[in-house]
């Protein structure tokens, strides 16, 4: 079987310098917030450019620690694209606030600012007060940020950038990391900058909200670890992560070219037999998911097809945010997300990484169109 996604032939190329940090952190004994940490929070703001980055254990945590830290609470409504990961909404509704469900366009997979508009008028319909957007970064490739940026203006919301899957992509100029008023990432190990467990970090260049999130990060901690002035979060990061995360970053840039010229092949290879993922110009993406559109809603057969000659796909995301049953009761923008509900239905990933050779990735184009043209005849 093709791995989905190959960690050991990445794990096999830093091993070495990876063990060699490991026996450091084991001779000085500080395995949660050792210097590995701080030394990696240097090097992610000089990635990106922010001014302040602050590692934490998850990407959930990432994003609980900014809501916490500007105070958002029961009465608020909060943006959140329909077609994404159950966190984004997840961490709105643990600190009491609203989601409000949006939609998200078909071609970038991305938060619809038609749909956002739609989303704060019913906010306020419902006598919420909108205060954020959460903006998703899905499959890699930023938001359009400076629609989405237009909006927040106009309504005066503060914007949240949830970059889980997109660190290391560009917007226009701007790196990933410096948008909005704060981002979050995960280090999940299936991003395309991962540990090897758990880890996230946040970004601002905002003083003030950066010390609010170094104390939430330690329980709420103020001077000293038994004065908690404010509730916070165990959200610290294991310094073994760090280790493993500081050596990943060293190869980084190098693995997200590897990403594009395997998007690229896959874009060349199935352009014609299904839709292929469009981003836009003068953004880049980390290509953290390879995402198509398949043009028949017979997914399962398709997947079964592939798996039978050896060829992993997923699926992200088969339930929309709006359908999921801990979360339909909440609001969304319109009565129906059209674009989420039918993209939950077409859409398929393959196998991504930067070490997918070409002999494999072809095993992969020639078995999937194989199959969709198999499809499209029994169609016929």
């Amino acid at each position: 079987m093709i791995p989905f996604i190959d960690l050991k032939a990445q794990q096999k190329l830093i091993r070495n310098k990876v063990e060699e940090r490991f026996q450091t952190i084991l001779d000085h004994g500080a395995y949660i917030m050792g210097p590995e940490v701080f030394e990696l929070e240097t090097k992610l703001a000089e990635f990106c450019g922010a001014k302040h980055a602050l590692t934490c254990s998850s990407g959930t945590d990432a994003l609980s620690m900014i809501l916490m830290a500007k105070g958002v609470k029961a009465g608020d409504a909060v943006m959140v694209p329909a077609f994404t990961f159950t966190a984004t909404a997840e961490v709105v509704a643990l600190v009491g606030a609203t989601p409000i469900f949006v939609d998200v366009c078909d071609d970038t997979f991305n938060m619809c600012t038609q749909s956002l508009k739609a989303g704060i008028a019913t906010a306020k319909d419902q006598g919420l007060n909108p205060v954020c957007v959460i903006s998703v970064d899905l499959f890699g490739q930023p938001a359009d940020y400076d629609a989405i940026e237009s909006v927040c203006n106009e309504n005066d919301l503060w914007l949240l950038s949830d970059a889980a899957q997109s660190f290391g992509a560009q917007y226009k100029g701007r790196k990933v990391g410096t948008i909005g008023d704060a981002t979050a990432t995960s280090f999940f190990p299936a991003k395309p900058l991962g540990c090897y467990g758990d880890g996230g970090a946040v970004f601002t260049d905002d003083d003030e909200l950066a010390a609010l999130m170094h104390s939430i990060r330690v329980h709420g901690q103020g001077t000293d670890k038994y004065d908690n002035p404010r509730i916070g979060l165990n959200a610290r990061m294991d310094t073994m992560q760090a280790a493993v995360l500081l050596e990943k970053l060293e190869i980084f840039s190098d693995e997200l070219n590897a990403r594009q010229k395997v998007a690229d092949r896959y874009n060349d290879a199935l352009s014609n037999i299904a839709t292929t993922p469009y981003v836009m110009d003068d953004v880049t993406s980390s290509w953290a998911q390879y995402t198509l559109c398949l043009n028949t809603e017979n997914r399962e057969e398709v997947q079964s097809a592939l798996k039978e000659v050896g060829v992993p796909t997923a699926v992200y995301y088969p339930i929309p945010l709006n359908k999921q049953t801990g979360y339909k009761h909440y609001p969304s923008a319109t009565a129906a997300l059209e674009n989420s509900e039918k993209l939950s239905k077409i859409v398929i990933s393959l196998p991504m990484h930067p070490y997918l050779d070409e002999e494999t990735q072809d095993t992969i184009i020639k078995a999937l169109r194989n199959v969709l043209i198999n499809e499209n005849s029994k169609a016929a």
